[in-house]
């Protein structure tokens, strides 16, 4: 009787450390799926919020070199409008094709942009910057003022007299429907990862 008592204990000890094992196990697993149910949330959310560039034109320099890239915010100018001063990415047209460009955001809707003797001038009076950029040789369209309609922006590059911007016909004034999104995290190279200060 006693050995049937100890052979009966034994199973229910066995099985009870089987079913601690199974209840591990089910721990474990429910961890793993619930990391990865969080890792495929974020990745969703960055690739609809964020998206790489690549500078490739030469227009930004020093600020931001040809070959840096970046994360690019998607989302901030859809909930409001870009300040000046932004670094934005747009394209000159609404084809998917077209080629995203990053220029800084010197003028907003509603002003008079003119370029005088190198100087900028917003509404009339002269634009001071925060940064040290050259004197402006070549005010091309905005050698007379150029007035800003409502959901248009002014744009120039911050290497002044080697940029395509908002000053020549092929960029002209940027329309709020083509900003692709902000300049907001430097990713390449090492020494510059960081978020982006314009």
């Amino acid at each position: 009787m006693e050995l049937k008592l100890h052979k009966k204990s034994e199973k229910l000890l066995q099985a009870k450390e089987k079913f601690e094992e199974n209840e591990k196990l089910r721990k474990v697993l429910g961890w793993i799926f619930q990391i990865a149910v969080t890792l495929v949330f974020a990745a969703v959310v960055a690739i609809a919020m964020f998206q790489s560039v690549t500078m490739q034109e030469s227009s930004m320099e020093p600020t931001i070199s040809v070959g840096d890239r970046f994360f690019m915010d998607k989302v901030s100018y859809k909930l409001s409008s870009p300040q000046r001063g932004d670094i934005i990415v747009f394209k000159t047209n609404a084809s998917d094709d077209a080629a995203l460009h990053i220029r800084r955001v010197i003028g907003l809707p509603g002003e008079t942009i003119q370029i005088v003797d190198g100087r900028i001038l917003i509404d009339g009076e002269t634009y001071r910057e925060g940064k040290d950029f050259p004197s402006i040789s070549n005010p091309g369209l905005a050698e007379t003022p150029i007035t800003l309609e409502s959901g248009e922006y002014f744009v120039l590059g911050d290497n002044r007299n080697n940029s395509e911007d908002s000053r020549y016909g092929d960029i002209g004034t940027v329309k709020k429907r083509y900003i692709v999104g902000k300049v907001w995290f430097t990713i390449s190279p090492v020494s510059k990862i960081g978020f982006m200060r314009g």
